[in-house]
């Protein structure tokens, strides 16, 4: 399968559509220890990560996502690339290698994985806040600050 648009559709790879079909880490960590939501106003997403951190490593991670195809296809595949990482590691995910993991996205679906990529920052800066770390320094901007609140593009 190609990428891109073709005879007016939207190509997903095979990754993309297996992500779909058969997502990854979907559900709630009754135990986590960072949360972290996004959203975007626009095309109507919402991801909410969930990640339970011990001793420095993404032992555990669930998704949910309210959105198209390929905003579950990111979730899935996001936290695919964090579990089991450190927290140094998983903020290194950028959304580019969410999009590379998955053999491309349309160009109309990469904001799904700057979603994926801020849900999982967003749930890391929690991680900081909730050991009384001012998370801004080390994540940046999450997306649920005052300042901007959530309007990224």
């Amino acid at each position: 399968m190609g990428k891109g648009r073709k005879e007016g559709k939207l190509m997903y790879s095979n990754k993309v559509m297996d992500h779909f079909s058969n997502p990854r880490n979907v559900g709630e960590l009754a135990d986590a220890n960072a949360v972290g939501e996004v959203g975007n106003a626009k095309c109507g997403d919402i991801m909410k990560m969930y990640l339970k951190i011990e001793n420095d490593v993404i032992v555990d991670v669930k998704f949910k996502t309210f959105g198209c195809g390929a905003a579950v296809a990111t979730s899935s595949m996001a936290t695919e690339l964090i579990k089991g990482k450190t927290v140094k590691e998983a903020m290194e995910l950028t959304n580019s290698a969410v999009v590379e993991a998955l053999d491309g996205l349309p160009p109309a679906k990469i904001h799904c994985s700057v979603l994926a990529e801020e849900a999982i920052k967003s749930a890391l800066a929690d991680y900081y806040k909730k050991q009384g770390i001012d998370p801004v320094p080390i994540v940046g901007c999450s997306g649920c600050c005052q300042d901007c609140h959530g309007h990224h593009e």
